[in-house]
């Protein structure tokens, strides 16, 4: 059913039918509206679960690991500082291979203290071993909950989906929201594997000494590795269930005779169609490769795709203080060392902290590199202000 709402409310109400048994998270925004909209279905009896109240985002994230590893399937959300709190968790949960599902309202990192949206939150994280999607819009973002749970309960890899805070959590946009009989066929029961039981004494997340830390390390890459094939898998039956394209690996808008092409992800990638769009119209060929699953980081898919394209632009939301562009480095892995002489690999750091990314700036971003490649620019900078703090 098509109904017209916030984000955070389209995802609340997906994660619901999504049945799951324990919900723990604690407030904090832009995420605050998914959690208050699921204690309030909890309260009103409208999902059947356990909403267990905490005093962190550090507790919150230890009680959905706990539920997790007694078989329940369990769900959290959160964002910035409270992505840094459950920091320690993160890693536990990826390395006791627990399916749990997390929303991450990106936004950004302190200090100086800001609530608006960029994503160095998540990047963050980004090698603890979660599975991390990024949505483009509500709709996606709803959708890629329910393909989170069964790929996370298929690979026993936790799942992070990333929407951007308060340009989609707070935005008010039609979402088609399935029917509960629908979600049930696509998601089936939870399954659950080496439970924590006291009818069956057994530990999880032990103590592993030299001998064999780094094995379960390595076996942990392979699974984040193997994961893009069930990522694959999952968002074709989604499509084939529910009739429309959602999530995968990434996706292409306009790319196959593109002289340049835009990498990005998030909703920023709304913005990017109508300039490619605009250009088209002015005889200029510009394509879009929009990366949805970030980790595991698709570079086989990105060679693939851009393997006959020299003239790259990278628009991302990130950056790795000291050493660039977090996007770009990524996308520069992805060609073999043979290759990367003959590609122009331009990176443009964007929208920290809410700075709106403009139609302007990116054709500026656009114009720029096909004068000649850009190694590192930070896009739509306020050089008065450089100039009185810049030491």
């Amino acid at each position: 059913m098509l109904k017209y709402l916030e984000g955070s409310h389209g995802v609340s109400q997906v994660v619901a039918m999504c049945r799951p048994n324990v919900i723990s998270a604690y407030p904090i925004t832009p995420q605050t509206h998914i959690v208050e909209d699921l204690a309030r279905l909890v309260g009103e009896g409208e999902l059947e679960a356990e909403f267990i109240n905490v005093e962190s985002e550090f507790s919150a994230a230890s009680v959905v690991l706990g539920a997790s590893a007694a078989g329940a399937r369990a769900y959290t959300t959160t964002t910035s500082q409270g992505l840094l709190l459950m920091n320690e968790v993160i890693y536990c949960i990826a390395g006791m291979r627990l399916p749990i599902v997390l929303t991450c309202a990106n936004r950004a990192i302190s200090a100086p203290l800001n609530i608006w949206n960029d994503h160095q939150d998540s990047m963050t994280v980004r090698d603890a071993g979660w599975i991390q999607l990024h949505a483009e819009d509500n709709q996606e973002a709803a959708d890629l909950h329910m393909q989170a749970f069964k790929i996370a309960e298929q690979t026993f890899l936790p799942v992070m989906v990333c929407m951007d805070g308060f340009i989609l959590t707070h935005a008010f946009e039609p979402v088609d929201i399935p029917e509960q009989k629908e979600v049930d066929a696509f998601l089936p029961p939870f399954k659950p594997q080496n439970i924590v039981d006291p009818r069956w004494p057994r530990g999880i997340g032990l103590y592993a000494d030299p001998r064999f830390y780094m094995e379960v390390r390595y076996i942990l890459h392979r699974a984040l590795e193997k994961s893009e094939k069930v990522i694959k898998q999952v968002s074709a039956e989604f499509a084939k269930a529910f009739g429309r394209e959602s999530g995968g690996l990434l996706k292409t808008y306009k790319i196959e005779d593109a002289d340049l092409v835009i990498i990005t992800m998030g909703s920023v990638a709304g913005t990017i169609k109508d300039l490619i769009d605009q250009l088209e119209d002015e005889g200029k060929k510009v394509g879009l490769l929009q990366i949805c699953s970030y980790r595991p980081f698709p570079r086989k898919e990105v060679y693939r795709v851009l393997k006959d394209k020299t003239n790259l632009l990278v628009i991302e939301k990130s950056i790795s203080l000291g050493r660039g562009g977090i996007l770009g480095s990524d996308v520069r892995w992805s060609f073999p060392r043979t290759e990367k002489k003959d590609r122009k690999i331009s990176c443009f750091v964007s929208g920290l902290g809410g700075r709106n990314i403009s139609i302007s700036d990116l054709r500026y971003a656009v114009a720029r590199v096909e004068k000649e490649p850009v190694e590192l620019e930070f896009l739509g900078l306020n050089p008065e202000i450089i100039a009185k703090r810049d030491m």
